[in-house]
């Protein structure tokens, strides 16, 4: 296919892509042998998929393999450069074949309107669709496409993995850089495999680009010092799925009482852009949720972070949001507002509303004691320890129990004393 030919002009990423399913590197859980995607591909007999995960995974790359394999008529898109025009004629084309198979790269970035295209084609069995995504397809592609596909996450290659794409193309002549002969210091590919974060595109790009410096400034070596001046800073990947998983990583490490992995998942956060507010929200959420009366200074304190963002903003106010959440993972723990909260909604909900009894009701309109609204009531101040037996609601439902954790103990005792009157 002249799609795939190989271009000495092309990034040594692109060139030193896998030919065969044996030269691809990674994504042991779904293709090694024996894995039924694996067998599919080689029997060529496979059926819609859905290719999911962080850039330079090697999505693309086994979509190429498909399309070298296979006996089918074998159509490429890409969302990013296609219409729903394309998508038609692509279509039209596909039916004049015995059997199609359609690949769309990035097909995340197709709309409803053109997912939807796609649809009545792979619903009749005239195409067998590859989707390509960086974007969880539950969250980007509609239900009708994502039902009718199997669906392979794909997940970052790991040092050693990145580190064999790059001793490759290091020792091939023909595609790689081996007809450069470069000098490679000891830890150079370690710190290159580490800092592209498990991106084989990145890793190969990297690669590249220092042999081109070594090649036009005569330097001896390609070095630790080399990959740092072409990298620059580390790039993060954060997707949608990692803006979620990061956050809920975050929140579950407070709740959890980890404050070292709170102070990893808020630094991942405040490295890849979140929006400090966004994290100063989630943090009084927890305050509340997870910490509530057991101290309550973890509210206060967490409301007075998400003013102190607003005012200082970044990056000053990572220090306040480091505080608050610190302070909240260390907290004693308490759920009893929260569930207590959630168990009254429920009975709101479910049961049926029980009236204001008269003595609770309000008195401040002129004629509300005709209607005998607040007669009987007992100011609790009237009463010794401020506090009075009365009825406060018709049934005694029960929706808080306060914990024994922190000050919420001193919560039970006084609210046992009461409640057993």
């Amino acid at each position: 296919m002249e799609l795939f030919k190989q271009d000495r002009r092309a990034p040594l990423a692109w060139r030193m892509q896998p030919r065969n399913l044996d030269e691809f590197v990674g994504q042991s859980h779904i293709l090694g042998q024996g894995k039924p995607l694996r067998e599919a591909i080689e029997r060529d007999s496979i059926v819609s998929l859905i290719l999911y995960g962080p850039p330079g995974t090697g999505k693309t790359a086994l979509a190429h393999i498909i399309a070298q394999k296979t006996r089918a008529f074998f159509i490429s898109l890409n969302a990013v450069t296609s219409g729903v025009g394309e998508i038609k004629e692509a279509l039209k084309d596909a039916k004049k074949a015995d059997r199609v198979i359609l690949f769309v790269d990035e097909i995340h970035r197709f709309n409803k309107l053109q997912q939807d295209a796609l649809l009545p084609d792979v619903e009749n069995g005239t195409v067998t669709l590859i989707g390509a995504s960086t974007r969880n397809p539950f969250f980007s592609i509609i239900p009708a496409l994502s039902s009718r596909s199997m669906i392979f996450q794909f997940f970052p290659l790991s040092e050693p993995e990145i580190k064999i794409l790059l001793e490759r193309a290091l020792q091939d002549r023909e595609k790689g850089v081996g007809d450069l002969n470069i000098k490679i210091e000891p830890g150079a590919l370690d710190f290159i495999a580490t800092a592209s974060e498990g991106d084989a595109r990145r890793a190969l790009n990297t690669l590249e680009m220092g042999a081109f410096m070594i090649k036009s400034t005569k330097r001896p070596s390609y070095d630790i010092e080399l990959a740092k001046e072409v990298l620059q800073k580390k790039s993060l990947y954060y997707s949608e799925d990692e803006h979620y998983d990061t956050i809920s990583a975050f929140i579950k490490s407070m709740r959890g009482g980890d404050p070292d992995a709170v102070l990893y998942w808020l630094a991942k956060m405040i490295e890849a852009g979140e929006d400090p507010l966004y994290i100063a929200r989630r943090i009084i959420i927890c305050a509340s949720e997870d910490v509530g009366n057991a101290d309550p200074g973890a509210l206060q304190v967490a409301v007075a972070a998400m003013h102190a963002v607003e005012f200082t903003g970044m990056p000053e106010a990572r220090i306040p949001l480091a505080q608050a959440a610190i302070y909240i993972a260390i907290a004693p723990k308490s759920n009893a507002s929260y569930s207590g909260i959630e168990r009254a909604l429920s009975n709101v909900r479910e049961e049926r509303l029980e009236p204001v009894p008269a003595h609770l009701k309000g008195t401040g309109y002129k004629g509300a004691s005709r209607l005998g609204a607040g007669a009987g009531y007992k100011y609790p101040h009237d009463y010794k320890g401020e506090n009075v037996d009365q009825q406060y609601i018709t049934k005694k439902n029960i929706f808080f129990f306060p914990s024994d954790e922190g000050y919420e103990r001193t919560f039970k005792k006084r609210l046992c004393k009461r409640r057993s009157r």
